[in-house]
């Protein structure tokens, strides 16, 4: 019995290795393993993270979960290094952490050389963390830079396929999260109905303990995990970090009479976030400020700001609400707030970098549509909301000759590229009127607007046609967007994810728009845009020190424990170990008995193997997969769609 157990922790323990670390096109066999706390990653189950880079520091991440019997502080060490074997570690230390801050640890290394890739890892209880990968930013003259560009990850609506293929694709220099990292509604509430993508509370989440737990849930995500360790990560929040719709005064999705004061639960998912990211704290004089400046040489300044709690007043209610409107056009209402504005619009005006970059949550180009010849605005919970504040701001850039203004947005889980009008002057054929350019963002996995909700029907036609400053449109499919600028162009170009019904990595370039040096209007591209050169290697998918087994002479020979995926199609990956060099044969086997494949192996060494065998000219139906060594014969079952 205890050999038996022996095995059976083994084979948990790679199999959950194997799901949550190893990069291939696959579906996972079972939803468990996506979620239970891995043993491979013990205490760091979370994984680790970096964020917020400068061009001589970063902030590291990670969350190392006690024993049940553990009170009191943690130590826990860390290092960054220029080499995955830590032979040259540039900086190392010594925290604590307390469940003050939910045992979260977070560390702002300096002494780092600009534009260079970093591996970093921490340790404690006798365990190491899995290796991080980051990279700080550049100073003075540098030819580009490289964004994926996130948003809107639904936990409820699907799996965070386009996590996976943003950091399997190796090519970007940091991830910019433009919001809604979490979402904040019960189980069942706000869902694609997804086998085994149930919230973690079940409840809506009000208190510090339920958005730590969301976080949690969040973080053990296998696919949201891989980015985190491959890149930094710059994010912001948007509104359901806290609730739906949320302002400085409130949310739609709060009441206060049934929920508590929403200053409690504002303060509660702010902590929440500051724990769990790998972003700076905030500013002491401003426990909320999250808007910041990070410059990437003299090529861009991206400036992050905050269209939610800093500064936003109240939004309008419903859908449609008629450009003529008082409210949307009162003078006094804001959207970012005094004081955020002018720091926005003087650090736009003062800089020496080529670009300026906003990220920012909600769409700034108008989207308008007529309506029984009325003309109405489609969501006024974007800038379309609070319309002469957005005047302002286009005309001080415009005043103050300040080009290259490129707007990144997400919120509204589809894609567009606008041009962004002055007035109704703008021309749409040469782009004059135009005062920069707006890319938006899908959603990782949160569903698009049902427009046939609206009075009449609604399509990327009816939108073009009614704004003539949108080139692009995209209302279904999810991904990402990948913004590449260099010194001639800010391009943006869309991916799109095959589906978040299951665990699928395959997706596709869709479409590309760019905006050229002191233009103000788009381009369209039929190229998506790359990196040359040499990439920087993946940080390694296994923990430092991590150990698959330990000797056991009455093991069997090989351990026949997972081939993916299952249904599978054009291809299967067998994964096995063995404990000594042995001769192995695979042969696949359909349901009358007939062998259709045979792969004779040869010999392998100790220790773990995968195999691919293409599938591509065998029909549907079920087979079996049998493993054969000189004295052990191994089966598994599969199903080919």
């Amino acid at each position: 019995m205890k050999n038996q157990a022996l095995k059976t922790v083994f084979l948990v323990t790679l199999f959950t290795l194997f799901c949550a670390s190893f990069a291939t096109s696959q579906e996972w066999l079972n939803t468990a393993s996506r979620i239970n706390l891995d043993p491979v990653y013990k205490p760091f189950y979370h994984g680790v993270a970096s964020g917020d880079p400068l061009s001589d520091r970063v902030i590291i991440w990670t969350r190392v979960t006690p024993d049940t019997n553990t009170t009191g502080s943690v130590a826990v060490s860390w290092r960054i290094a220029t080499d995955t074997n830590f032979t040259q570690v540039i900086n190392s230390g010594t925290v604590t952490t307390t469940d003050s801050v939910d045992y979260t640890v977070k560390v702002d290394v300096t002494g780092l050389q600009p534009a260079t890739w970093y591996y970093y890892d921490f340790h404690a209880f006798g365990y190491y963390s899995l290796i991080g990968r980051t990279k700080t930013a550049p100073t003075g003259d540098n030819d580009s830079v490289r964004f994926a560009v996130v948003s809107c990850s639904s936990y409820e609506h699907g799996y965070f396929n386009a996590y996976e293929r943003i950091a399997s694709r190796n090519d970007v220099d940091a991830i910019l999260h433009l919001g809604d990292y979490i979402y904040e509604y019960a189980a069942g509430s706000y869902t694609g109905n997804v086998t085994g993508r149930d919230y973690e509370p079940t409840n809506e989440i009000l208190t510090l303990t339920d958005y730590r737990t969301r976080q949690s849930q969040y973080h053990l995500d296998p696919d949201l995990r891989f980015a985190h360790q491959q890149y930094p990560w710059i994010n912001v929040w948007d509104d359901h970090e806290t609730a739906n719709n949320s302002w400085t005064g409130g949310a739609e999705n709060h009441d206060s009479l049934t929920e508590g004061d929403w200053t409690d639960r504002k303060s509660a998912a702010i902590q929440a976030y500051f724990e769990w990211l790998p972003i700076r704290p905030p500013n002491l004089n401003n426990n909320q400020q999250i808007y910041r400046k990070i410059s990437y040489g003299n090529l861009l300044d991206l400036l992050m700001i905050d269209t939610r709690l800093e500064g936003r007043d109240e939004p309008v209610g419903g859908i449609l609400v008629p450009v003529t409107d008082p409210v949307i056009n009162d003078t006094n209402r804001t959207l970012l707030g005094a004081d955020q504005y002018n720091w926005l619009v003087n650090n736009m005006d003062s800089t020496n970098a080529q670009w300026k970059i906003i990220g920012q949550q909600v769409m700034i180009a108008p989207m308008e549509g007529e309506f029984f010849f009325v003309r109405y605005i489609g969501n006024p919970d974007q800038w379309d909301g609070y319309r002469a504040e957005r005047s302002k701001l286009l005309n001080d850039i415009m005043n103050k000759s300040i080009e290259n203004v490129v707007v990144l947005t997400g919120d509204i889980h589809t894609s567009w590229a606008n041009d962004i009008p002055l007035d109704t002057n703008y021309n749409p054929i040469t782009g004059a009127g135009s005062v920069g350019v707006e890319f938006v963002t899908t959603s990782i996995t949160s569903a698009s607007f049902d427009f046939s909700s609206l009075p009449i029907p609604v399509d990327e036609t009816f939108i073009k046609d009614n704004n003539t400053h949108v080139k692009f449109v995209n209302l279904e499919e999810k991904g990402y967007l990948i913004l590449d600028i260099n010194k001639t162009r800010t391009q943006a170009d869309w991916y799109y994810v095959d589906t978040v019904a299951i665990s699928l990595y395959q997706d596709q370039y869709v479409e590309s728009w760019y905006v050229n040096d002191q233009q103000r209007f788009l381009n369209g591209s039929s190229t998506a845009s790359s990196k040359p050169g040499p990439l920087q290697p993946h940080a390694p998918l296994i923990p430092v020190g991590f150990v698959g087994i330990e000797e056991q002479n009455n093991f069997d020979e090989t351990v026949l424990f997972g081939i993916y995926p299952n249904p599978f199609n054009d291809q299967i990956l067998i994964e096995h170990y063995n404990y000594k060099q042995l001769e192995s044969t695979i042969e696949l086997i359909d349901v009358l008995g007939k062998i259709v494949l045979t792969k004779d192996l040869g010999t392998l060494q100790k220790g773990l193997h995968f195999t691919y065998i293409s599938t591509a000219r065998l029909p549907a139906g079920n087979y079996i997969v049998v493993l054969t060594t000189a004295n052990q014969t191994l089966k598994w079952q599969l199903i080919k769609h």
